[in-house]
């Protein structure tokens, strides 16, 4: 996802209802989200949704480290040998 911009991504709730439209092909064109405001302070962020799955995939990849990590320091794992044996076998097949 591409780093927000401060002076442009921030717009407050009566701006968007005018110009949802719009904002929503910015979000889709830039990838950057749109911070939504309401009364000054943040309320929401609109996501491109290919930019909303890559996330999700992220937050996945991180939990799928630490319960490895996890699982090795409990000596919950298996050798490296048999892990790729294993894989091995699973794609041949």
């Amino acid at each position: 996802m591409n780093r927000l911009h401060l002076d442009q991504d921030i717009r407050p709730l009566s701006e968007f209802r005018e110009r949802v439209a719009s904002m929503i092909q910015h979000v889709h064109r830039t990838h950057r989200p749109i911070v939504i405001t309401h009364h000054g302070k943040s309320t929401a962020v609109l996501l491109d949704v290919g930019e909303y799955e890559s996330l999700l995939d992220r937050i996945e990849l991180v939990q799928d480290v630490r319960d490895a990590e996890m699982q090795i320091s409990n000596h919950e794992g298996i050798p490296h040998e048999t892990a790729k044996k294993t894989a091995l076998s699973r794609i041949k097949k």
